[in-house]
């Protein structure tokens, strides 16, 4: 649960800028907007970062973000069926 739990650690570090409350997987509803989340991140403008990002870095990210969201998925699949990349073959 390690890629998971870092990100949802990051999510937190920039929700705690913003005075948002933090997710915990330990709630369904923060796990399926921690999967809405990672979806997000998932989409082709937010995982190049509008372009910017290529190659390996691009690559690590796209491993990084599916990592967690599989392991969101053996903790809560029905949270992680939002994800579109799980059910595509990535």
């Amino acid at each position: 649960m390690n890629a998971l739990t870092n990100y949802v650690a990051e999510k937190n570090r920039w929700r705690a800028i913003f005075k948002q409350a933090p997710l915990s997987l330990d709630n369904a509803t923060d796990r399926q907007r921690i999967a809405e989340t990672i979806d997000c991140d998932l989409s082709p403008e937010n995982l190049t970062c509008d372009g910017e990002l290529r190659g390996a870095e691009l690559q690590a990210r796209h491993r990084k973000l599916i990592t967690a969201a599989r392991q969101l998925n053996e903790l809560d699949p029905g949270a992680a069926r939002v994800i579109y990349e799980l059910y595509t073959g990535e």
